[in-house]
């Protein structure tokens, strides 16, 4: 193949109305999204949800139903995967078993046609830090190298886009954790568009500049790292990303910029700004209350003790504690029933509290935030993290 075969085009990629239909099923249904050049964006999701084949169809392996795809002004929805400026780095790694670790890099050049290459290899081989076993056949490496040389081969052909499909899903824990940072630093040096592909919440936070969270083929929320985390849209996102304490509660009135809410364990405040788009709260609306597990405070309830001035608050009881190192994990039942889960950081192990302990939970109204009630409270909750897909 040509170097003049592959087409040129930069500038973000844009997905525009991509619908992909199998027979009666619909994985992707009109999705439409803007990807800055330049930047580390993944599609998170749990299997199913329609993240791989989206991939698929920037990378070309299937067409759309319908919908386009741009690389800057460049349209490339049609067009072979061999003529687009997209590579793809897969789970499975695809190295050349019988090629050393150098002519594993190389091979997309001299296959397009590039003269000298050593300059270009050499290059990449320094940015993933592997120079050192450039005359080494893949089976003598280790997973998280192979994966590095997988990454080496398809950066060095400079593509407008860089897909990721579950690039990390084959390794332990530990070495996936540092391959996380391994991959950031290097996007960031290199520059390129990065696409990547998971299931795995952390991964996902760790390493994109903004992540679309998908579900049952649409997108259900796409921001920041941190957007999405303290600010969900949706009871799927409050509890794909980490863990949600979510229970119904009735909105009373409003005062000022706050409304006031109650539930069977009493009256509590929340921001206006911490609720949804579109949620109703006029007086007597139904609505989904949140507050992550890290947020609460835990701590022994005296039958004296007044109700903070400055925080919401709830009695109850302690159901259960699990120690995590780090923190423990209370399961607390409330006075009104609800079922709350808190991570306490351990900063004293002495002063865990037992099974049975009666306690009083505080959070900051600013921590929590207000979903509409027309939701599976339990929707993406039982999702395992382990499920590729």
């Amino acid at each position: 193949m040509a170097k003049a075969d592959v087409t040129q085009a930069e500038g973000d990629l844009h997905l525009e109305r991509l619908t992909k239909q199998f027979g009666d099923f619909v994985a992707v249904h009109d999705l439409s999204l803007v990807v800055p050049q330049g930047s580390f964006f993944a599609l998170l999701g749990p299997s199913g949800c329609g993240k791989t084949t989206t991939l698929r169809m920037v990378a070309g392996l299937e067409d759309p139903t319908a919908g386009t795809i741009r690389i800057g002004d460049t349209e490339i929805t049609h067009q072979k995967p061999y003529r687009r400026p997209v590579n793809t780095v897969f789970q499975n790694y695809a190295l050349f078993p019988h090629m050393t670790i150098y002519d594993n890099v190389a091979f997309g050049l001299k296959r397009r046609g590039v003269k000298d290459v050593n300059k270009q290899v050499n290059d990449a081989l320094t940015l993933i830090q592997l120079s050192e076993v450039a005359q080494r056949k893949p089976a003598q490496l280790s997973g998280g190298q192979q994966q590095r040389v997988a990454l080496a081969r398809a950066i060095v052909n400079r593509p407008a886009v860089l897909l990721l499909d579950e690039p990390l899903g084959a390794l332990d824990l530990k070495l996936r954790r540092q391959m996380q940072l391994e991959l950031k630093r290097i996007q960031t040096e290199v520059g390129l568009t990065f696409i990547h592909v998971t299931h795995d919440q952390e991964e996902a936070m760790t390493m994109a500049d903004s992540v679309a969270v998908m579900n049952n083929g649409i997108i259900e929320q796409l921001g920041p790292p941190t957007e999405l985390y303290e600010s969900p849209h949706t009871v799927f996102v409050a509890n794909f990303l980490g863990q949600s304490n979510l229970f119904p509660a009735t909105v009373q009135e409003t005062d000022g910029e706050e409304i006031i809410l109650e539930d069977p364990d009493g009256k509590f405040r929340m921001p206006k700004e911490r609720v949804a788009s579109g949620v109703n709260t006029s007086g007597g609306s139904n609505v989904l209350v949140g507050v992550r597990p890290e947020k609460i405070t835990i701590g022994p309830r005296s039958e004296a003790a007044a109700a903070p001035i400055d925080g919401n608050y709830v009695d109850g009881v302690v159901e259960s504690a699990s120690f995590l190192g780090v923190s423990t994990q209370y399961q607390v039942r409330t006075e009104g029933g609800e079922q709350i889960d808190v991570f306490a950081q351990n900063l004293d192990v002495h002063g865990l509290l037992p099974h049975g302990s009666h306690v009083r939970l505080t959070w900051q109204p600013h921590h929590g935030f207000v979903l509409a009630p027309d939701q599976d409270i339990r929707a993406s909750a039982d999702v395992s993290a382990g499920v590729s897909g």
